[in-house]
């Protein structure tokens, strides 16, 4: 009863003053689990109070209430998500702690509608929901990153290490005082360890007078222009539009501002799976509360050595492989297989410059067969262009790989011969 309130998001707490560091459990596919749903009809119903009155507490346990119900509704598609668990975890804690039965009335929440003159329609902000003009206003504009992730999947991280990588199930790309990014990632073929991203969620966490804590999912073929509860801004504080939404493509592309950490995400749906590009603050990019947890998040120290593709272990397989083409029948080819040739013309009609991205398209042909994966290579280039501040660091050469100690890098590689080192690539990952 000490009416603090939290709330279990996708394994967080709200209301701790320290922030907890989100856990993943990597689910094998995309579940049809609706425990967000749940989550967001909690919020709308006991929304708009800090601390609860006396008075309040039964209204507040009714809530609990059709909470519980919800999950209890939706337990059998979220078995393996970690944000159910957290959520049944959350319910029981707060039932304890306001003296909540379990037994009792459980009416359907009560969701908020907007007035007329609502924060929706607020267009202005005060200062400290910019971020240029409150953190720099007697200083030096705050030095820009870049960080993105798309195909089979390939990473561009906050310091332009540029990796490609395993990390099948979920895996978080960013956590820090302002925001987290999870992706899921999942096979693309059957019986191969190629994947790519089939499901993104972002938690905008509530931040002074500027934002509500905002959620928002995507998956594949449901590329939301909203957050989870339906709105399109950061709610009902003063600051509200200072994080906004908005679809550029139905469907396909959707793009949010969050001025006030001065970070701009891109989302699109390109095939089936999805893409990620963001724009940050190097201040944004480093407050965390837990520097020891640093090392977690791909967006700022990349894939872990174990997860990503050891470019050594496939020219010491090629041999191998070569051997047993000729010795034995044909391994299984992507549905539409790409020659070499096939790929690197296929993915010149787009990408021009023989870079990392290039060289990323002909990967994900020879592995995937999937042409879609050309146009994600692309469209992750062309946020590149609108999203990072340096223009010299647009086109990366050199791969970029963290080695475990005992291993060594070939320096030097020229890229057309990394290119023709993917072009087995794909017997690797079957």
């Amino acid at each position: 009863g000490s009416g603090r309130r939290t709330r279990p998001v996708d394994g967080l707490e709200l209301g701790k003053p320290a922030l907890t560091p989100l856990v993943f459990c990597p689910p094998a596919v995309t579940s049809p689990c609706k425990i967000l749903k749940c989550n967001s009809e909690f919020w709308a119903a006991t929304s708009g109070s800090h601390h609860l009155g006396a008075e309040e507490a039964p209204e507040f346990c009714t809530a609990l209430r059709a909470y519980a119900h919800c999950t209890r509704r939706t337990a059998r598609t979220c078995r393996g998500d970690l944000a159910y668990h957290s959520a049944v975890h959350g319910i029981d804690d707060l039932m304890v702690q306001h003296n909540c039965s379990k037994d009792g009335p459980t009416s359907q929440p009560r969701l908020r509608t907007l007035s007329p003159g609502d924060s929706q329609e607020r267009s202005d902000s005060p200062e400290i929901c910019h971020y240029e003009k409150s953190f720099h206003k007697h200083s030096a504009a705050p030095n820009y990153t870049h960080c993105g992730l798309f195909g089979d999947p390939h990473l561009r991280t906050f310091t332009d290490t540029f990796q490609t990588c395993k990390v099948q199930g979920a895996w978080p790309l960013i956590d820090n005082n302002y925001l987290n990014v999870q992706v899921t990632n999942t096979p693309v073929l059957p019986g191969s360890s190629a994947t790519a991203t089939s499901k993104l969620t972002i938690i905008f966490k509530s931040f002074q007078e500027c934002v509500d804590q905002k959620v928002y999912q995507a998956e594949m073929d449901e590329l939301p222009a909203a957050f989870v509860d339906g709105s399109k801004n950061g709610g009902d504080k003063h600051g509200a539009n200072s994080l906004k939404i908005t679809e550029k493509v139905s469907g396909q592309h959707i793009e949010i501002q969050a001025k006030y950490i001065g970070t701009t995400i891109v989302v699109r749906q390109v095939g089936r799976y999805l893409t990620f590009a963001v724009r940050m603050p190097e201040e944004v990019v480093n407050a965390v509360e837990d520097r020891d947890s640093q090392g977690l998040y791909l967006c700022l120290r990349g894939c872990p050595a174990s997860q990503q593709i050891d470019f050594q272990a496939i020219r010491s397989a090629q041999a191998t492989e070569g051997r047993a083409r000729r010795k034995g029948p044909s391994l299984p080819v992507p549905p539409e297989a790409f020659t070499y040739e096939t790929a690197t013309a296929k993915c010149r009609e787009k990408l021009p410059v023989e870079d990392l991205y290039f060289q990323s398209c002909v990967f994900d042909l020879l592995t995937t067969g999937d042409v879609n994966f050309m146009l994600a290579a692309y469209y992750a280039f062309e946020d590149v262009k609108m999203l990072h501040s340096n223009k010299d660091k647009l086109h990366l050469y050199e791969r970029t790989r963290v080695l475990s100690p005992g291993n060594t890098a070939p320096t030097g590689t020229h890229p057309t011969l990394w290119v023709a080192l993917l072009c087995l690539c794909w017997l690797c990952l079957l």
